[in-house]
């Protein structure tokens, strides 16, 4: 079996849009240094509506935003600004801590956005974990094509492609576009491998795939993921973490402690402001809280 096991998201009908996490879960806590894993649409909002995540702190992870359709403003404690469209991936390392917000552009609101992609997090590699928070967007990356397939390398190596993304740890992330009666390789470097369908039909070593689905694959093969009416997938993994990752809220870590640091301090307000959206943020959710907050 080239399945190693599959994991059902878990949905959160957010009234305009709905949002899928399959990792963390009961079933899967991470593949490779993916430590959080939630699509989100296809969905069109009404006119002069929007998406908006208030500012919210991050500490030991990078953010990785990945778009299909539609458009994401993104601020953060650094001063950063940057819209997220189709093509460009986000990447916010966090490290010792960084506060950030994301929502609809106005030219979005005033058509009715569109909102479909994908939001993850890779837990910071040991020895990596309090680095300097970063910034970077990428729009020079590399396509493959052939074989009735298109395949966005974002970040990692492959098929013997590289992206200029930083990799904290050994990283594999891809979108993969089958036409009709398309295939493509799904090659076995990595430890770590999991290809989620995001659209279409698609079935991996004539394994038919369910749609939203994150399919874990058995480790060392390779194998083939083909379509015969057409289909979007994404493909993930990389390097395997030996040490356990903690998750709570928005904030992970390999040590408990510095996560309830991290609860205090935002709780007092020792994280630092994003410039240009201030006036409001997502407060430290009393109890156990979802992993993350959404509007």
């Amino acid at each position: 079996m080239s399945i190693l096991k599959t994991v059902t998201p878990t949905s959160h009908d957010l009234g305009d849009f709905t949002v899928r996490r399959a990792v963390p879960s009961k079933e899967c806590r991470m593949v490779g240094p993916f430590v959080f894993v939630d699509q989100f649409g296809p969905a069109q909002l009404d006119l002069g509506g929007g998406m908006d995540v208030r500012p919210h702190p991050h500490i030991n992870l990078a953010t990785v935003t990945w778009l299909f359709d539609g458009a994401i403003d993104h601020r953060d404690s650094l001063d950063t600004f940057s819209t997220i469209r189709p093509g460009t991936v986000n990447l916010m390392t966090a490290g010792t801590g960084i506060v950030h917000s994301e929502r609809s552009p106005m030219v979005e609101r005033e058509k009715g956005p569109s909102l479909y992609g994908m939001q993850t997090w890779l837990a910071l590699p040991d020895g990596k974990e309090e680095i300097d928070p970063a910034f970077e967007s990428v729009s020079d990356l590399p396509w493959i094509d052939g074989d009735g397939a298109r395949a966005c390398v974002i970040m990692g190596e492959l098929w013997g492609e590289r992206a200029s993304t930083t990799c904290h740890a050994e990283t594999i992330y891809a979108e993969i576009v089958l036409q009709e009666g398309g295939s493509i390789p799904i090659d076995a470097e990595a430890d770590e491998r999991a290809v989620m369908l995001v659209g279409g039909e698609a079935s991996l070593d004539g394994q038919a795939l369910k749609l939203y689905d994150l399919v874990v694959l058995q480790p060392g093969e390779t194998m083939t993921l083909s379509s015969r009416y057409g289909a979007r997938a994404m493909l993930l993994g990389g390097e395997a973490f030996q040490t356990k990752r903690h998750v709570w809220w928005n904030f992970v870590s390999s040590d408990r402690e510095r996560i309830e640091q991290a609860k205090v301090d935002w709780r007092e307000g020792r994280f630092a402001k994003v410039p240009g959206d201030e006036a409001e943020w997502i407060p430290l959710p009393d109890g156990q809280p979802k992993t993350v907050s959404y509007p």
